[in-house]
C-alpha cells in the first residue's frame, strides 16, 4: 500500500467486496466485485481472486479473474470452460419443477419459478449462457418431459 489513506480506504471497502465476491447466487454482483478488488494489489486481493478463478462457477467470473492475476505476474493457469452439463442432475431437476407448475404454464411461469426455487442454477447458466440464456432455456424447457 501506498500511504495510510489508501490503506483505510482499501480496508473500508475489502470487507464489502469480499462478500458480494462470494454471493453465490448473483454472478453479475460477483464479476463486478472481482472487477472492483482489481484496485488493489496486495495478499488477500491475489488471495481472493485465486479463489474465484479456482472455484467460481460461472467462467466469466473466473476469466475475469484469471486476467488480473496474470497481469499482476502471478503464475496462474487459465480457466477451463466446463461443458455439458454444469449442474449434476440438471434435467432432473428441471422436470421436478416443470411438473410442479399446472399443464398449461407458460415459459415465462417455468423461469421465474426456476429462478424462485433453484437461484443457484440460474444463477450458473445465466452467467455461463449469456445473451443465449433464455433460448437456451426456453428449448429445455420444450423438451422436458412431465410423464
Amino acid at each position: 500500500m501506498e500511504n495510510n489513506e489508501t490503506q483505510q480506504e482499501f480496508t473500508e471497502v475489502y470487507e464489502q467486496l469480499k462478500v458480494a465476491v462470494n454471493r453465490t447466487s448473483d454472478w453479475k454482483a460477483r464479476l463486478a466485485a472481482v472487477n472492483d478488488l482489481s484496485a488493489w494489489k496486495n495478499q488477500q486481493t491475489i488471495d481472493v481472486l485465486t479463489h474465484r478463478l479456482n472455484n467460481d462457477t460461472v467462467y466469466a467470473v473466473q476469466e475475469a479473474a484469471y486476467r488480473k492475476l496474470q497481469e499482476w505476474g502471478e503464475n496462474v493457469q487459465p480457466p477451463v470452460r466446463k461443458e455439458g452439463e454444469l449442474v449434476k442432475g440438471l434435467t432432473k431437476i428441471l422436470v421436478r419443477i416443470k411438473k410442479s407448475l399446472p399443464a398449461d404454464h407458460t415459459y415465462n411461469d417455468f423461469r421465474e419459478k426456476l429462478h424462485k426455487m433453484r437461484v443457484d442454477i440460474f444463477d450458473i447458466y445465466e452467467g455461463d449462457k449469456g445473451a443465449e440464456f433464455d433460448q437456451w432455456l426456453e428449448q429445455k424447457w420444450a423438451s422436458l418431459s412431465t410423464r
